[in-house]
């Protein structure tokens, strides 16, 4: 096993990538409570998305941890579960028969361009300094989503951000939380980030925040009501509306992916030379993921941001995501224990996350103007967008147009002229 996952060559050991699998578990895990609950508000049968989301997550993370041997989780999406139920399903007046369908659809095309490894050229072509600056912005994005989840950062009209009530009971214990894993994080405790959320919902149970659980063993809701519905509604893709509703899917997912895996494979040491091994492997697991999703009832899944939690305490193999993939199993038979991790105990491991990701910004050549600008608002409109492809847009677009300004055309690789375009359409059509 330790010769098959490389423990010598990546530096890690079992306990590394246990407990590495079992953090990033916790901090993606809410994704079993709220992808059902968002995606039932567009007419699908909640308990049918739920074992549809974690079956997902289990063939993702088991193909993605065997095939590419990285440390990553994948499952659904939380932006294009959103989009599917708000903007398609609700905004379109489009069912979510066919709308499934829709996702089925990229995720067979998404596998087409895996296969013919031009997913991979994409990735690879991105010049060095905007890799880091995704890193480093998704690392803004991910601590921008612990402040939101733990109440410490709320919607204000004026502002729209402001500090939250630090007083209050959720609040104040994700604040606790904070304090204690980054007391044990600079004292150099291994797998302070898991210990801190275990903390965390200890004292939460004691003071009566966190329900303690009334059962342990639940039953698997069945997949009858989603499984299988894409292939009763091919017939209806052919229109406008659902074909602009599939090229998003594709667009949005495509970059969130490639932002992701580039973000959380500088993290684990993997990216050399700024090239990612075995990266076509890793997008034809998530690409297969995201069809075989769409079969069982769930929209897009990605390569889960929440993985840099995992790998900030050690996690550098494939052996880390098969933890994931048996986690989630667990998950399907002990569904009421998986009740008691709410977002202000994974808050402050995504918050430390962010700003360790955030490092990566050192790396950015600052001392020149031409990727000064790109690298900075990719890092920004990340956040500000709640969308790593927004991120990757505004530097795709800026990064060619300031080479162009000083006439350096042969420095700018012919895929990025042509990522320029289609972002800029992009803009004008969809967005």
């Amino acid at each position: 096993m330790k010769n098959f996952f490389g423990f010598k060559e990546r530096n890690t050991t079992y306990k590394h990538e246990i407990f590495a699998g079992l953090t990033t578990f916790l901090s993606v895990a809410y994704i079993l409570v709220v992808n059902p609950l968002i995606l039932s508000q567009a007419g699908m049968d909640r308990g049918a998305v739920f074992t549809a989301t974690a079956l997902t997550a289990i063939i993702g993370s088991l193909m993605i941890g065997l095939l590419a041997n990285y440390p990553i989780a994948i499952a659904p999406s939380m932006g294009l579960n959103s989009f599917f139920t708000f903007s398609v399903v609700i905004g379109m007046g489009i069912d979510w028969q066919v709308a499934l369908t829709g996702v089925f659809i990229a995720g067979i095309i998404f596998m087409i361009l895996s296969f013919m490894k031009i997913r991979e050229k994409i990735i690879n072509v991105i010049p060095e300094d905007l890799k880091h600056a995704i890193a480093a912005g998704i690392g803004f994005f991910i601590a921008f989503i612990g402040f939101k989840n733990s109440g410490i950062i709320v919607a204000n009209p004026d502002t729209f951000v402001s500090i939250g009530d630090l007083t209050s009971p959720g609040t104040a214990l994700a604040v606790i939380g904070l304090v204690i894993t980054i007391i044990m994080l600079v004292r150099g405790m291994n797998g302070a980030i898991f210990y801190g959320m275990a903390i965390t919902t200890i004292i939460g149970m004691i003071v009566g925040l966190i329900k303690i659980p009334t059962s342990i063993i639940g039953t698997i809701p069945s997949l009858e009501p989603t499984f299988g519905v894409v292939f009763m509604n091919l017939d209806a893709i052919f229109t406008p509306d659902v074909l602009a509703v599939i090229f998003t899917f594709l667009f949005v997912a495509f970059f969130d992916t490639a932002g992701s895996l580039i973000a959380l494979t500088s993290q684990a040491g993997i990216m050399k030379n700024n090239e990612i091994p075995k990266i076509g492997r890793a997008l034809l697991a998530d690409s297969t993921a995201g069809a075989i999703g769409a079969v069982l009832g769930t929209t897009t899944p990605a390569t889960s941001v929440e993985s840099s939690s995992g790998i900030a305490v050690g996690g550098r193999t494939g052996f880390t995501s098969i933890i994931i993939a048996l986690c989630f199993l667990i998950a399907l038979f002990f569904s009421p224990i998986l009740a008691v991790i709410t977002t202000e105990v994974t808050a402050p491991a995504l918050i430390i996350v962010g700003a360790l990701m955030a490092v990566d910004i050192r790396n950015i050549d600052w001392g020149k103007i031409e990727v000064v600008i790109p690298a900075f608002l990719t890092i920004i409109m990340m956040p500000l967008t709640s969308s790593v492809a927004m991120g990757l847009a505004f530097g795709f677009i800026l990064y060619p147009l300031a080479l162009m300004a000083q006439k350096r055309f042969k420095e700018i690789h012919p895929i990025m002229y042509v990522l320029c375009v289609l972002f800029i359409l992009y803009f004008i059509f969809i967005a």
